[in-house]
């Protein structure tokens, strides 16, 4: 797979944009704050439905504009196919595939796949959970589309579940008497998509978990083992410990993982966790138990990344992560040999030492596509020479 077009109208920075690509490496060139980032946003919005700058929609739209439009063709065993995407403000997004409209913008997922790594990614190792769960979820919604409704009717159910929380917290320190079947019936609700999300989470991770061994070898030299667990909110909630703290695995033992593949099992377990913890949520006026507050822990050997890990090392491990996504797409057996995303590296050699800068550009100079963003032309590789791009003033130029 690979982009052969892009046109973008009022997207951030570009009133109109007009580009073509070709297979192999692509180096987007031009000083900071010139628009690079930008265009290869708009590619991997349109993968993800997310941008890895904001997390609203409306920034995305150029000033003063109404809305914004990503158009691309993408090329997948030699037949091309047209992908639209208008963000409108304060409006449901619009798609379209082939000129033909969608009716739900998420139907567009999947069409594209990029993996796009970036100096923000270095949240994934340093920052709080909500950035890995969202990396889990992206990946999970180019792996298996039909996701991405399973997440927003989640996300939809928790903020009505919390919405009731607080109204019978209210209620109950009013004195007045509560009638909880509504909640239950959210209960049932939550803990449905809750589980198939939580039992999807769980297979990625065991799926992604000898890419990044691998991956983290490769760029580190081996300085370490990258691990991964998926650490679930109901195993500590069912041991008592709804916050914070706590054992990864109480509820669930390591040599037990296959129970949380199991949506069927994980929703049972949500349904009585969500009944213990029903008192403490009325007086929070929070939903405790759930997808929305699991976390994926990092480790280097037996030390938890996240305040142990070096500057070098968190790179290292963000990459590997990123990496690792890229084999599990590749290796995707429904898309059989035209599986390979788009690779896009988002001003990264720049930050990166001689060692690791080398290890990557060789790690990565045989994929079918990868775009890369530079200051300056001496920031990308040799081995990764190929079609250059100037941007100055969002207005890209093709110089080779």
């Amino acid at each position: 797979m690979y982009v052969s077009d892009l046109a973008l109208t009022d997207f951030r920075s570009y009133a109109e944009l007009l580009l073509s690509f070709e297979p192999g490496i692509t180096a987007l060139v031009g000083p900071n704050g010139q628009g690079k980032t930008n265009l290869v946003e708009s590619l991997g919005y349109l993968s993800t439905f997310s941008s890895h700058r904001v997390s609203a929609d409306a920034a995305l739209v150029r000033a003063g504009a109404p809305r914004a439009i990503i158009q691309t063709k993408v090329v997948r065993e030699n037949r091309s196919a047209l992908l639209e995407l208008e963000l409108v403000s304060g409006k449901a997004n619009r798609a379209r595939f082939n000129r033909a409209p969608l009716p739900r913008a998420r139907d567009l997922a999947g069409r594209l796949r990029t993996v796009l790594f970036a100096p923000e990614d270095l949240s994934l190792i340093k920052a709080d959970p909500d950035g890995r769960r969202r990396f889990l979820d992206e990946l999970l919604v180019l792996l298996s589309p039909k996701l991405a409704s399973v997440r927003a009717d989640y996300e939809r159910v928790v903020r009505q579940r919390n919405a009731l929380l607080k109204s019978a917290g209210t209620q109950r320190r009013s004195g007045t008497s509560l009638d909880l079947r509504t909640l239950d019936v959210w209960d049932d609700k939550a803990a449905a998509a809750g589980a198939q999300l939580i039992a999807a989470r769980v297979q990625l991770v065991n799926a992604l978990r000898p890419h990044l061994a691998h991956a983290y070898e490769q760029v580190s030299a081996g300085q370490s083992e990258a691990r991964m667990f998926y650490r679930a909110s109901v195993a500590r909630a069912m041991a008592g410990q709804d916050g914070p703290g706590g054992a990864r695995t109480s509820g669930f033992e390591d040599t037990d993982v296959e129970a949380l593949t199991q949506a069927d099992v994980v929703e049972a377990r949500l349904l009585e966790a969500m009944a213990h913890l029903r008192g403490k949520e009325i007086e929070r006026g929070v939903s405790l138990v759930g997808p929305h507050r699991d976390d994926l822990e990092l480790f280097l050997d037996e030390l938890p990344a996240k305040g142990y890990a070096s500057h070098g090392e968190s790179w290292s491990l963000a990459l590997g992560l990123r990496l690792a996504s890229y084999e599990l797409l590749k290796a995707d057996d429904d898309w059989h040999e035209s599986s390979e995303p788009v690779l896009i590296l988002d001003d990264v050699f720049a930050e990166l030492d001689v060692r690791r800068r080398d290890r990557l550009a060789r790690l990565i100079a045989p994929a079918e596509q990868v775009l890369i963003t530079a200051a300056v032309a001496e920031d990308v590789p040799e081995v990764l020479e190929g079609a250059r791009v100037d941007v100055m003033g969002s207005v890209a130029t093709r110089v080779r």
